[in-house]
């Protein structure tokens, strides 16, 4: 492959454009208290006329007459929130009703899954578009050339969910967060994507990762955006199955016929197709030389993969070692949600700096969370090492809203601001008899059995039974040959291991009020198998499907068990 040079037109425009909204949210971290009592004031002003303000008195708290008052105001007039506390509003907005949770009409609405089992619509209005999907973007990807000069060297690589998947009542879009992040990027940035928008909107996920990397592994790939890294460990899985498939057709220039893709959207990817012979022999005599062929040989210039790499996400990243160059940069995805895009990362580790100057933060400590008289912390109060479960205020409507997540409090400082990284979901906690069980305990249990045993797991899950007073676990084993016995004995390693870190689960593991887990061995590729039925029945975003590892989830316990080996 030729020698990569820094491209101009992208690293200098995006120097300017990201370039000053970096140095802003430079400026707003050296004071977050200042700069958090600007942007509560800036949000309440925005909504004071709404119906939603009116209720709850926005225009009183706005005369406070410092600090300390318009927090104390802001927290007397409205309690912590549910997304089911705004779902009302949201329905009046949705039906076409202007000046609701703001002035105005969403600009569009980002949908995820709820607690509930109907999805959430979370509405977007016009200045979090423009601050959030237009500004800090920009700093998003400028940071991306500023980590890796050459990252636009070569194509880009971005897996994201369907932009559009309809419209409301009053005709406003509905669709993917991340489609719509794409969406916004700039113009000399989307002309270096590998393949065309269009291919989001194909149904079949099988279909839908063909032709992304029918598109992508023919091209010199340069930066690979995707949230969740068990996409790439699909899209590799999917390079294995159909190599000689992807082969003819880089060689003819053609999308196989084998796949059900729409005519519209093969007609929008011809455009990307010519006959390349000569791309197609060198993949062929790497597939000779290798056996595998991963993403380090097909795409060897790679200078920057970004996914999630905090929470729960760490099962898949076992799966990514060695797979991928090994002067390219992983950075995290950072903290990042449909309902708040709470920061960015800005280095090479997980921690997310946070917007001061764009949403208004407070937060519980994680040990309190389900104390409703527990002490809310400013953005300036959190201590680097403590964890905290957070609530945002935002452009978008959402009023101290319940993020349902628990955070650490890190280091280094940007500026005066501590920054943050993903721990767990608020319901990766599971506790059956009052242990307490985290998610992370669970998983660093099993990757330490991983170890113990040298038995490699391809996935794995676990759910709890309170009616038998028990967790089910569920393994998918690299070595299908693997019997009920073998499976037990790795089991009795993973409780061990947990017994070590938690002793609220080894004190009731011994007085058997925590009974023997139950283990299940799933069958092979059984978490693409579960994933497609969840999602076929929720209308899920793929992109961004993150279950838990361990979870109290009645309905997809029931689900996941669809796939053991009986």
């Amino acid at each position: 492959m030729e020698k990569l040079t820094c491209p101009f037109v992208p690293n200098f425009l995006l120097g300017v454009a990201g370039g000053i909204q970096y140095l802003k949210l430079k400026k707003a971290s050296k004071n977050p208290r200042k700069e958090q009592e600007k942007t509560l004031r800036a949000i309440l002003e925005y909504a004071k006329d709404s119906e939603f303000g009116k209720e709850h008195n926005f225009a009183e708290i706005l005369d406070a007459k410092n600090d300390d008052e318009l927090f104390a105001r802001y927290q007397k007039n409205l309690k912590p929130a549910e997304y089911e506390d705004f779902r009302p509003y949201v329905n009046k907005m949705k039906a076409g009703q202007a000046d609701v949770l703001f002035q105005g009409r969403p600009q569009l609405y980002a949908t995820t899954s709820g607690a509930t089992g109907e999805p959430k619509w979370i509405p977007i209005s016009e200045r979090y578009l423009s601050d959030i999907y237009g500004k800090m973007n920009k700093t998003w990807l400028f940071n991306f050339l500023h980590l890796r000069p050459k990252a636009y060297a070569g194509k880009i690589v971005s897996i994201v969910g369907k932009q559009i998947e309809g419209y409301t009542e009053d005709g406003t879009i509905y669709g993917s967060v991340s489609g719509f992040t794409q969406a916004r990027c700039p113009g000399f940035v989307r002309k270096l994507y590998a393949s065309p928008s269009a291919i989001f909107n194909i149904e079949d996920y099988a279909a839908r990762n063909y032709t992304i990397m029918r598109m992508g592994i023919e091209r010199n790939v340069t930066l690979c955006v995707t949230a969740n890294p068990s996409t790439m460990v699909e899209l590799q899985h999917n390079v294995d199955m159909w190599f000689d498939d992807f082969c003819e057709d880089i060689e003819k220039g053609t999308l196989s016929a084998k796949f059900e893709i729409p005519a519209d959207i093969r007609k929008a990817c011809e455009p990307y197709f010519k006959p390349n012979p000569e791309r197609a022999n060198e993949l062929r005599e790497l597939k000779k030389k290798y056996g595998q062929v991963t993403p380090k040989l097909y795409w060897p210039q790679l200078q920057l993969l970004t996914t999630w790499k905090c929470g729960n996400t760490k099962i898949y990243l076992d799966k990514l070692n060695g797979t991928f160059p090994e002067d390219m940069l992983h950075q995290e995805f950072a903290y990042f949600s449909s309902e708040c895009r709470a920061g960015l990362v800005l280095d090479d580790t997980n921690e997310t700096v946070l917007f001061p100057h764009m949403h208004y933060y407070e937060f519980k400590k994680a040990e309190d969370f389900d104390d409703p008289n527990a002490r809310f912390y400013q953005l300036d109060e959190l201590v680097p090492g403590q964890m905290y479960c957070p609530f945002v205020t935002t452009f978008s409507g959402l009023y101290r809203y319940n993020m349902n997540d628990i955070l650490m409090a890190s280091e280094p400082l940007f500026g005066t601001t501590p920054r943050v990284h993903m721990v767990s979901k608020v319901n990766g906690i599971v506790t059956i008899t009052g242990e307490k069980l985290y998610e992370g305990q669970f998983v660093d249990a099993v990757k330490k059995a991983e170890k113990e045993t040298g038995m490699t797991l391809n996935y794995f899950c676990g759910y709890a039974d309170l009616k038998e007073s028990r967790y089910d676990w569920c393994f998918e084993f690299a070595d299908t040959t693997t019997t009920q016995e073998a499976a037990e004995a790795f089991a009795k390693k993973v409780d061990d291991n947990i017994k070590k870190t938690n002793i609220e689960y080894e004190a009731k593991r011994n007085s058997f009020r925590l009974h023997d887990p139950q283990i299940f061995r799933l069958v092979p590729n059984s978490f693409q198998q579960w994933k497609v039925g969840i999602i076929s029945k929720t209308g899920q975003d793929a992109s961004r499907f993150k279950p838990n590892v361990l979870a109290q989830h009645e309905e997809r316990h029931q689900e996941i068990l669809k796939y053991i080996i009986k």
